[in-house]
């Protein structure tokens, strides 16, 4: 398995809106990648986001990429981010 952690920044103000956006994305995740075991939107205490993904392998993570509802939402979320993510993945040990 492989799972990953994207931090997030978004713009001060446009928190609601990502929420909304981001949200929406996780859902139609769900509902549409059998590979993904995990898509969950997280607050940090400093007000800043992580997503926590868990994938089945390489083709889910690859599937979650290429999927239209993916794609769809990085046009959407591109008003709303201070700058690039961060992510970081790392192979499942048990």
């Amino acid at each position: 398995m492989i799972a990953v952690i994207a931090k997030l920044n978004v713009k001060p103000g446009r928190e609601e809106e990502f929420e909304t956006a981001m949200l929406n994305l996780a859902a139609q995740v769900n509902e549409n990648e059998p590979g993904n075991h995990l898509y969950k939107l997280c607050e940090k205490v400093d007000g800043k986001y992580v997503v926590m993904e868990l994938y089945e392998d390489q083709a889910a993570v690859a599937a979650h990429a290429e999927s239209a509802h993916f794609k769809a939402a990085g046009a959407e979320f591109g008003g709303l981010m201070a700058g690039a993510p961060e992510i970081t993945r790392m192979e499942v040990i048990g």
